[in-house]
């Protein structure tokens, strides 16, 4: 079986890590979760957003976890900030939406983590390929990812 590109990358980096395969398409975040044999925080979503003309940022976010939009446009200092559409996704990572991770991107790209990701010790995230992820420790995610910034970008229940 064909290994996902982002576990090519993550081997590249020597960073420990093992592929899961789900048996059936995926259709909901909580079925990929159980799957894994995981709660819906540690899967991780790769975010893509536009925060320019041709400028993407990724944020990597916890399970259900939904971004401020308040809180990314303060952090990234833009007053307006835009989910990336499926093609921008593919032109700018390399993989179709659902699929998306981090690592072996078609464009080097500025990576924020979400706080909530760190408060996971083991996490999943895409692979670059359909009904597959890849799980490894949040730390190891981190520390791969070299100069990402963690921080607190949920919106936070009144």
């Amino acid at each position: 079986m064909e290994t996902p590109p982002v576990s090519i990358a993550l081997e590249k980096l020597g960073v420990p890590h093992r592929i899961f395969r789900h048996e059936t398409p995926v259709t909901s975040f909580e079925q990929a979760a159980s799957e894994r044999g995981q709660r819906p925080s540690q899967v991780v979503r790769s975010i893509l957003f536009r925060i320019a003309e041709d400028e993407f940022i990724m944020v990597l976010v916890a399970g259900p976890a939904q971004i401020s939009w308040k809180a990314l446009r303060k952090h990234l200092g833009r007053s307006r900030v835009s989910m990336a559409g499926a093609d921008e996704v593919f032109a700018v990572t390399g993989y179709r939406i659902g699929t998306v991770g981090p690592f072996g991107l078609a464009h080097q790209l500025k990576v924020l983590i979400e706080a909530g990701v760190m408060r996971e010790e083991e996490v999943s995230i895409g692979s670059g390929m359909q009904n597959m992820a890849v799980i490894l420790k949040s730390a190891d995610l981190r520390h791969a990812l070299q100069d990402v910034e963690v921080v607190e970008l949920v919106e936070k229940d009144s």
